[in-house]
């Protein structure tokens, strides 16, 4: 998703002032970052970069998959808990819960016998979409970049109000 952010605005990936890649607009302040860690010490990298380019966690979007979320779905809060997710507990820990996120729904992966996940959460978050989860998932990809867009020119009120309420695309 934060390449297809990047594409849109044809810029490039380099290394950053901490453990992460980032990419700059040069017509406007906005930084696009991957954090290289872990995710469970991804906020060390993300205050890292707030701290380096003086930015305040208010304007900052963390972007998260969600087990917890069906696949396709999309979640935007203004701030809140960490809900389970390492990442966000982590992202937390380093700069307090006043930052907007939006989760990003990669459900609990495939049912096997007994409607009970075939692999395991770790693995499941970790591996590629299976061929019939790829059309949906490049949906939600696709939704999700236009969020972050909508995000750094309108605010989170706004990504909370479009995304929020479900796919029209997908709902009767």
């Amino acid at each position: 998703m934060i390449d297809e952010v990047a594409r849109r605005a044809a810029v490039t990936f380099e290394s950053a002032p901490a453990d992460a890649l980032m990419a700059r607009w040069r017509d406007r302040d906005t930084i696009v970052a991957k954090p290289l860690t872990f995710v469970n010490n991804s906020g060390q990298a993300i205050g890292e970069l707030l701290r380096y380019f003086k930015i305040d966690a208010a304007d900052l979007l963390v972007i998260v998959d969600e087990a917890q979320l069906p696949l396709g779905k999309l979640r935007a809060r203004a701030r809140g808990s960490a809900g389970g997710h390492n990442g966000l507990k982590s992202v937390i820990a380093h700069l307090g819960d006043d930052f907007a996120r939006l989760r990003l729904g990669v459900g609990r992966g495939p049912e096997g016998p007994e409607g009970k996940a075939r692999r395991d959460l770790a693995d499941h978050v970790l591996s590629r979409f299976d061929a019939d989860e790829r059309a949906e998932a490049d949906r939600m990809i696709t939704r999700s970049a236009d969020a972050a867009e909508m995000f750094i020119t309108s605010g989170i009120a706004a990504v909370m109000n479009q995304y929020n309420g479900g796919d029209p695309a997908t709902t009767e």
